[in-house]
């Protein structure tokens, strides 16, 4: 019973990969009518506020290289030898960027993260009472530091997270 779920949630899984845009948009719809939930029933502001924290560290995760050059830097000043190397085998191909979370991970964790909110959204044990605008002005306070400290990583390694396409070199 449970391999026989299991496969047909794999299978799911596997057929709504490449619709991205679909993902995205039962994503989005489903946290929409979590904060509706939210805003109406006026409660479970913690229950946004740890959704809001992981949806954040995903974010910084998607944002941040598999192989971080800070990182690196160190392993490298502790043993000269670890230093950089040309490659030595044809599978040894050199990638600009590599995410330390995927797209679709992010997608899939995001998401089931939103379900379960929605669910303990559902009982009243889990709706605490907090003065949410201090919540709300510790999340932001919290968001915009930590992107401006990726964004100065980011700056100060010289890399991009996303691509824009091929670049066109000359008039044709």
């Amino acid at each position: 019973m449970v391999k026989t779920l299991s496969r047909h949630h794999q299978l799911f899984m596997d057929r709504i990969t490449p619709h991205l845009v679909a993902r995205w948009a039962f994503s989005a719809s489903i946290l929409m009518l979590f904060m509706l939930r939210v805003v109406i029933g006026e409660g479970w502001y913690v229950i946004c506020y740890a959704l809001g924290i992981y949806y954040l560290n995903l974010l910084i995760d998607f944002l941040s290289p598999k192989m971080d050059p800070d990182f690196q830097a160190t392993r490298e000043d502790l043993d000269p030898s670890s230093g950089p190397s040309l490659p030595t085998r044809v599978s040894d191909e050199f990638r600009p960027f590599i995410r330390r979370l995927p797209e679709y991970k992010f997608w899939y964790s995001g998401t089931k993260a939103t379900l379960i909110s929605l669910f303990l959204s559902m009982f009243n044990m889990f709706d605490l009472p907090v003065f949410w605008p201090i919540l709300l002005f510790y999340f932001f306070l919290l968001t915009f530091l930590t992107l401006r400290r990726q964004i100065k990583h980011m700056y100060k390694h010289h890399y991009v997270p996303w691509t824009t396409g091929k670049k066109k070199y000359g008039q044709g």
